[in-house]
């Protein structure tokens, strides 16, 4: 269960995120929706711990993660992954070795420091490309990659983490609809086959609606929609966006649904690869 108690994060005279208080169970797929400013992005950077929180407290199976330090919190940021909008890849190296990255809070300093990486762990990161079908473009430069694959690249290494809770920051943000609707499925089909908690920023209602179980709605820092998708109206856009915005809200011109009217009629769709539950990819994964 992650636990987010009167969470209240203040840059100067400006308060980003407002006495926010929820709680989500082991297991679930929240789309954490609002218009730019919100306070999205900073909400998910204090779970992770990128940035403290001013008043509040967040806690993770009993632990007060916002208090942690030292190895204690390394160890939290390795449990609680993050993907982020720009990848955050390192451009000029193959995409295996960017994968394996994600072991570096699993590895002693001296083999961080001396990039050596073993058998196993290139096993599991082949398999991680693999789960999310971009297996052969292992040894090509990531900075060569699409932003749909790269994308994806993040999320193999993501998983390379071995985390218990996956956040992911606006990750369809700067990707074509095809793309995009891959990287969502790609993300739900890990929460449904994992049983990983997954919580991701997301700008348009249908995304939200299509891919996640609950939605949670923030508006100037508050918390000011909790529900299903079926819960999301118009009303509730409304609350969440304020009327001038909704034109926003259901804009589809970068997420996954747009593609529903259109797929049958491109020549070149791609179906969304399946992200397997890990025991049946590799051995290192039972």
């Amino acid at each position: 269960m992650l636990e987010l108690k009167n969470v209240t994060r203040r840059f100067g005279p400006n308060t980003a995120v407002d006495n926010v208080d929820f709680a989500i169970p082991e297991g679930q797929m929240v789309g954490v929706i609002g218009a730019s400013g919100a306070g999205k992005s900073t909400l998910l950077r204090m779970i992770n711990r990128l940035i403290d929180t001013s008043e509040g407290e967040i806690n993770f199976g009993g632990v007060r993660t916002s208090a942690l330090k030292g190895q204690q919190l390394r160890n939290w940021q390795r449990d609680c992954a993050m993907i982020f909008q720009q990848f955050n890849l390192v451009p000029r190296i193959d995409v295996l070795t960017n994968v394996m990255l994600g072991r570096l809070n699993h590895r002693s300093t001296v083999a961080s420091l001396l990039n050596i990486f073993s058998d196993e762990e290139r096993a599991m990161a082949i398999a991680a490309l693999e789960r999310l079908g971009i297996e052969k473009v292992a040894l090509q430069r990531a900075g060569t990659l699409s932003g749909g694959q790269q994308q994806r690249v993040a999320i193999a290494r993501a998983l390379m983490q071995q985390p218990k809770v996956i956040l992911a920051d606006e990750p369809i943000a700067s990707l074509d609809p095809r793309n995009a609707q891959i990287v969502m499925q790609s993300l739900k089909d890990i929460n449904q086959s994992d049983g990983i908690t997954v919580i991701t920023n997301l700008h348009t209602l249908d995304t939200a609606r299509s891919f996640c179980e609950r939605i949670i709605g923030m508006q100037a820092g508050r918390v000011v929609f909790d529900g299903g998708p079926d819960d999301l109206t118009e009303d509730a856009a409304r609350k969440i966006y304020g009327a001038d915005n909704l034109e926003d809200a259901f804009s589809e011109a970068v997420t996954s649904t747009s593609l529903n009217g259109s797929r049958s009629k491109s020549s070149g769709s791609e179906r969304p690869p399946v992200a397997r539950p890990a025991a049946e990819q590799n051995p290192v994964y039972a």
